[in-house]
């Protein structure tokens, strides 16, 4: 029986040809690697729901009113390309470069009387705003109505970004065992602060409480943001958000804004196309480089979000 030799080439090429596969694979795997877990654009152009113009052909009250700012970096603003585009100065007034469907749509169209203050300050916590909130806010009469804008809680939880000890205020890497007091000191806290309101505004007062975002997209996975895992992080953060969400159900002067829902599918895994969250019409990074904070188009989507549950209340102004 004869048996054909194998020509010296043909191992030579059968090796290559692994080579090339096995290298394929590899470049494929990274190029995915970067393109779903890596690569965030930010996209362009307007971000978050329709706001409708309608609402905004008449005037809400002639009352004063005072829009007032509570809160941390998200209501300072920081991460905006420009103070004119943070969430708070865009309820006011539209900024120089509006887009078009959202021009005219802003408070001072709608509330001929109102004046603002904005007390919120990058990188504090619910501790510091109820401080704030004793020493800033002085007492109004009767006819000035108060309108707040509130963003709290989120620094309690990410603070010391597990490079110390966690403690109440700064608890990132705490279980949730270790939390549970300070997550019930916090619910007392806002409390407080919710009734700090009624009290200094006699005339009324409609809160906007927002609740608090996952850079994450619900995954939990610290590490994806460039941060130390937390196993507890998800329940302790849900826990949060279930407080605010409670003093929204039970007090009809607070109502709860979206944050949390929003930017779900906009943070670490707004690529994964495989993901529940993944946002088809808009799959990009609405985060700042801090991951903290929001970026320009987080900003528009925030400002968007808050108008809409104005909208909601205008009758109770």
């Amino acid at each position: 029986m004869r048996h054909e030799r194998t020509k010296p080439g043909d191992s030579s090429r059968r090796r290559l040809g692994w080579l090339l596969a096995v290298g394929g694979i590899l470049v494929a795997g990274a190029v995915g690697y970067i393109v779903f877990c890596q690569w965030r654009p930010v996209g362009e152009g307007p971000a978050g729901p329709i706001v409708s113009p309608e609402p905004f052909q008449e005037t809400w009250t002639t009352r004063p009113v005072l829009l007032f700012g509570i809160g941390d970096s998200v209501t300072a603003g920081l991460g905006a390309k420009s103070a004119d585009h943070s969430y708070f100065n865009r309820l006011v007034r539209n900024p120089p470069d509006e887009f078009a469907e959202m021009q005219g749509l802003c408070l001072s169209a709608v509330l001929p009387n109102l004046t603002t203050q904005n007390a919120a300050i990058s990188g504090s916590n619910s501790l510091q705003h109820l401080e704030t909130l004793k020493q800033w806010l002085e007492p109004h009469d009767e006819e000035t109505l108060g309108v707040v804008v509130m963003t709290t809680g989120g620094n309690d939880l990410i603070h010391n970004y597990g490079r110390s000890a966690p403690k109440e205020g700064a608890m990132y890497g705490a279980t949730l065992q270790q939390a549970q007091p300070w997550i019930e000191n916090f619910r007392d806290r806002l409390n407080t602060m919710l009734d700090l309101f009624d009290e200094r505004f006699p005339g009324g007062c409609q809160i906007f409480l927002a609740d608090i975002y996952d850079p994450t997209d619900g995954v939990g996975d610290a590490p994806s943001v460039f941060l130390p895992d937390w196993p507890d992080g998800l329940p302790i953060h849900a826990q949060y958000n279930q407080i605010i969400h409670a003093c929204a159900d039970q007090r009809d002067n607070v109502h709860l804004v979206p944050l949390h829902a929003t930017f779900l599918g906009h943070g670490s895994h707004c690529r994964q196309f495989w993901r529940s969250t993944y946002r088809a019409d808009d799959p990009h990074y609405w985060y700042y480089h801090n991951i903290e904070d929001p970026n320009d188009r987080g900003y528009d989507a925030i400002r968007r979000i808050f108008l809409n549950e104005m909208i909601r209340t205008a009758r109770s102004l």
